[in-house]
């Protein structure tokens, strides 16, 4: 059901998950003090070939404009390209939205914030989604969903830049990774990426005495 990127259950279309398929989960919540929206993509066995390919892509385009270093007041369909060049490199698509925006304890969408023709441009302390995916119809689906800020970027401009700040700090999932497909500098985003994980998330999981939870988190975020 996740070849289907809007998705609503049903009686009819319920079936049971296998281990020997792709499973795509979004997921979150809503807290007094902010809204979750995360979506990530495993498999628990042998992915095909062409799955390990196009997650690969698909994390290599969260990771290109995740990181992406752009002029403020940039409108969000100025730099959407980013997160689909590496699928488009290949022949590869997604019909959906890049990202939206993230409401503070209100709409999990949230207008005007996002990469499409009728959103704002870009400032410091928006929260947007970054979500680009792949989907083939009655086979699988894959995404890979994170919130990011956006923040200003350190460069030695006298005009402001921005770029994002990644507050989503789950892992992904390794077994659909092809690391001869990423470039050093995604390899060395995702080793920092990894790295704020443990520090950030280890510790209270540490706390909260879940121990088999911080073995996978450790395991899950090594270099």
């Amino acid at each position: 059901n996740a070849a289907l990127a809007h998705y609503s259950p049903s009686n009819g279309s319920s079936r049971t998950l296998s281990a020997r398929e792709i499973y795509l989960f979004d997921t979150g919540g809503q807290y007094l003090d902010g809204t979750t929206d995360i979506t990530r993509t495993v498999h628990w066995s042998e992915p095909t070939p062409l799955q390990k390919e196009a997650y690969t892509r698909v994390l290599m385009g969260n990771i290109d404009l995740s990181r992406l270093v752009f002029p403020s007041n940039t409108a969000g369909r100025t730099v959407e390209s980013f997160a689909r060049r590496a699928l488009w490199d290949v022949g590869l698509n997604y019909g959906h939205g890049t990202g939206h925006g993230i409401g503070n304890f209100l709409s999990v969408h949230e207008w005007p914030v996002g990469f499409q023709s009728n959103n704002v441009p870009l400032e410091a302390g928006m929260f947007t989604s970054i979500e680009p995916g792949y989907y083939r119809d009655g086979e699988f689906g894959i995404r890979i969903e994170d919130i990011a800020l956006v923040v200003e970027a350190q460069t030695e401009s006298e005009e402001t830049f921005l770029t994002f700040e990644v507050v989503s700090l789950v892992p992904y999932d390794r077994n659909l990774i092809d690391l001869s497909l990423l470039s050093p500098e995604q390899i060395s985003y995702l080793n920092s990426y990894y790295e704020k994980i443990r520090e950030r998330v280890g510790p209270e999981l540490q706390r909260q005495r879940l121990e088999e939870e911080f073995a996978w988190l450790q395991e899950s975020t090594e270099p």
